[in-house]
Parts: structure tokens; C-alpha cells; sequence
């Protein structure tokens, strides 16, 4: 009798399946399930060979929905993972309800991520991917969201012939060293995917200019956003102008994450300010730590939360610039206290609730402060242009590893051309 669940998981077994024998010996449930929804493999290593046959396996699972694939490559060679990977994403291309697909912790780079390309410019059920910590850089980040905009094509054609369709609502892609070169690509791809409703890009070396054109460009678009993380990456004032320019367009804000983004101080007070205007109604947590915010910026923020921001709940704070006995940040406690109170109901999570721990707060340096700003006013916009554009050429022009696969590139062409 087949398995009564949908789900058939390896997850973190360890399993070392380096041929089709060594994976045969677990999936019997896994060929059993008729009408399987979920797989996940992530947390064991497979070879070309287990690869090869997961992906027989799967490619007969039309009721497939989501493929948990990260982690599967861990003390594989270079050489080996562009073979598997074609192997698994060539099989499932043709799966019509496959909407979620994780990649997360494996290490494709610039050298093995022909057969990735492929699949997300041709996979138009893709609704929600996961790509985080995977040593893009930004040659390779650029291919990615190139092919996402390939992908918006595909979509498009196929709702005109009466498919429906999902919208990409979900791209999490941190830890990828994106940098400003593929910015212009990835305003580019949210631009386009315009329904998308949660993004999450942190740790990628971003710089002002790239966040600016990334929330000028791209971000804009998007009024469905519901959760934008884009922590650890490089504001300063100029992107926090940025920030506060688009943010009033997203009315369906829940989550916002810019901490450790060196927002300085006046950038904390803009930022404050633009949240302050009543449009994001609906946030409930705001990520803003070691940003060298000043007592102006928290009283702003205090102002914001009490009269612009009725579902705030959660406030991240601890690492900027002021005395934790200020008024603005009192003002905050009460707040958050009286609406837990209120809308907490019987089971409350203290974690979320009110503000972090302000263990770790820096003493204010307003002449720093004034001078890091000062700087930041004088470069002229155009400079900040031609900054963007030089950096995504020289991404774009980044060489390709010397013994470049060949097959490699016709699994990847074959892959980009099989139709759906």
C-alpha cells in the first residue's frame, strides 16, 4: 500500500549517495507516492549518478509543488555539481505545479551556473525561489536575474494563450556577493515581476549606488511587497533617500529590514520621516540595528509608530547612537506594551514584541555625523551614474573559468529550449 503522506524527505540524514545504487536503497517510499506534493533532500550530498536517477524519479511526480534541494553538493567537486544539477533540473522542467524550488548553501558560482539559467528562464510555473548563500558574485547574480526577466517573458506568452499563470511572489537571494555590478539587472527583473510579495537580499556588498538604483529602479514597481530584507548592505543617506522616496508605494509593508546598513543620521530621521506619512499601515516589524541612528531619528521613529503605524509591534534598535534612557525610546516601551496588551491575546511571544536588547548602543558623534553626511550630499548624481554603469560592465565582463564545460553548455541549451 503506497504512503498515506505527500511528503518524502531525506532531510539531514548525512547520506554520502554518490551513484544510482547508493540512492536506490532510500527512495521505495519516495516511487510509492503517487500524488507526492513535497520532496526534500536538503542535508545529504548526491553525486551525478543519484542525481541523475532523483531526477527520473521526480520528472513521473506531476503533482509535485516543492523541491527542497539545498545543501546537496557539500564535498562535491567543481567538476561533478554542473552534470548533477542539469541531471535534477532538466527532469523537473516540464512539472506544471512545481511553484517552490530551493537552492540555498550549494556552491554554484560563476563556473556551474549554465544549467541553473536555463531552468529559471524556462520554468513558468516558478513562484517562490530560494538562492541564498550560493558564491554568485556579480557576473553570475547577473545571469540570474537576466534569466528572471527571461522567465517574465515566458509567463507573459503563456497567459496569453489562456495558462494560468503564477506571479513570482517570493526571490530570497542573500549572502551571493551581488554587488552594485548586477543592481541594474535585478531593478530590471523586480520591474518586471511586479507582484512579487517578499524579497530578501542581505549580506551582498551592495553599496549606496546600487541600493539607490535598486529601490528606484526596481522596488518602485512593486506595491505588493509584504517583506523586504535588504540588512547588512551599504545605505548611507543616499540610499536612505531612496528608501524614503519608495516606501510610501508599498501600502502592503509587513516586514522591513535594513539594519546594519549604515542609514547614518540623517538617513535615520529621512527614513523615520517617509514612514511617518501614513502609508504603511500594515507593518509590524522594522529592522533598523547599527545604523548610527541619533536621538533625532529615534524620536522621529517614536513619532511614526504612534501616529502613522497602528500594527507596529516589533522594533529592532540596539548598536546606533543614542542613551537608552531617552524619552523617545520610553515613549517606544509604553507603546508596544499597551498594544501587546491590547492585541496579544491569551498566548503572547515576548520575542514579538516591543524593542530588541539595547545591550550594545554607541556613544553619538554629531561631527562624524555631520561629515559623513556633508560627504555623501556633495558626489553629483551623474557621477553616481556612470559608477552604476562602469561596475556592471566589468561584472558583465568578469572571464569564465579556462576549461569551461562543453557539455555543460548543451545540457544548458537543451534545457532553455524544452517546452513546457
Amino acid at each position: 500500500m503506497a504512503p498515506s503522506t505527500k511528503i518524502f524527505s531525506l532531510e539531514g540524514r548525512g547520506l554520502k549517495l554518490d551513484t544510482a545504487e547508493d540512492l536506490e536503497a532510500h527512495i521505495a517510499d519516495l516511487r510509492a507516492i503517487d500524488d507526492l506534493e513535497e520532496v526534500h533532500m536538503l542535508g545529504n550530498t548526491l553525486g551525478v549518478g543519484a542525481c541523475k536517477l532523483l531526477g527520473e524519479v521526480l520528472a513521473t511526480k506531476k503533482t509535485l509543488r516543492v523541491a527542497n534541494l539545498a545543501d546537496i553538493f557539500t564535498g562535491r567537486l567543481l567538476s561533478e555539481i554542473p552534470d548533477a544539477l542539469s541531471s535534477l533540473l532538466t527532469s523537473i522542467l516540464n512539472l506544471p505545479k512545481l511553484n517552490t524550488i530551493n537552492l540555498n548553501d550549494n556552491a554554484f558560482g560563476l563556473n556551474t551556473q549554465a544549467p541553473l539559467v536555463a531552468f529559471l528562464a524556462a520554468h513558468v510555473p516558478l513562484q517562490h525561489l530560494y538562492l541564498n548563500n550560493n558564491g554568485l558574485g556579480p557576473h553570475a547574480g547577473i545571469l540570474i536575474a537576466d534569466a528572471l526577466s527571461e522567465l517574465h517573458v515566458k509567463k507573459e506568452e503563456a497567459r496569453k494563450k489562456g495558462q494560468d499563470v503564477p506571479h513570482l511572489e517570493t526571490v530570497i537571494c542573500g549572502r551571493n556577493r551581488l554587488e552594485n555590478g548586477s543592481m541594474a539587472a535585478w531593478a530590471k527583473t523586480f520591474k518586471l515581476h511586479n507582484q512579487i510579495k517578499e524579497i530578501k537580499m542581505v549580506q551582498n556588498g551592495i553599496r549606496q549606488e546600487g541600493i539607490s538604483h535598486l529601490l528606484s529602479e526596481g522596488l518602485r514597481h512593486t506595491p505588493k511587497l509584504q517583506v523586504l530584507d535588504l540588512q547588512d548592505n551599504t545605505f548611507t543617506l543616499l540610499g536612505a533617500k531612496a528608501l524614503a522616496a519608495v516606501a510610501p508605494g508599498w501600502e502592503e509593508i509587513i516586514e522591513l529590514g535594513v539594519g546594519d546598513s549604515l542609514l547614518g543620521a540623517k538617513g535615520g530621521v529621512v527614513v523615520a520621516k517617509a514612514l511617518g506619512k501614513g502609508k504603511n499601515k500594515r507593518l509590524q516589524i522594522l529592522r533598523l540595528q547599527y545604523n548610527e541612528i541619533t536621538a533625532p531619528g529615534i524620536k522621529a521613529l517614536a513619532e511614526a509608530a504612534e501616529e502613522a503605524l497602528p500594527v507596529l509591534k516589533k522594533m529592532e534598535l540596539n548598536g546606533n547612537k543614542f542613551m537608552e534612557e531617552d524619552e523617545s525610546i520610553l515613549k517606544l516601551q509604553d507603546l508596544f506594551e499597551r498594544r501587546k496588551e491590547e492585541h496579544g491575546g491569551d498566548v503572547v511571544f515576548e520575542d514579538d514584541w516591543g524593542l530588541d536588547s539595547l545591550s550594545d548602543l554607541e556613544e553619538e558623534s554629531e561631527a562624524e555625523e555631520e561629515e559623513e553626511s556633508e560627504e555623501e550630499e556633495e558626489e553629483e548624481v551623474e557621477e553616481k551614474a556612470e559608477k552604476m554603469i562602469k561596475e556592471a560592465e566589468e561584472a558583465q565582463k568578469q572571464p569564465v573559468a579556462q576549461e569551461k564545460d562543453k557539455e555543460v553548455d548543451e545540457l544548458a541549451k537543451k534545457l532553455a529550449q524544452t517546452a513546457l
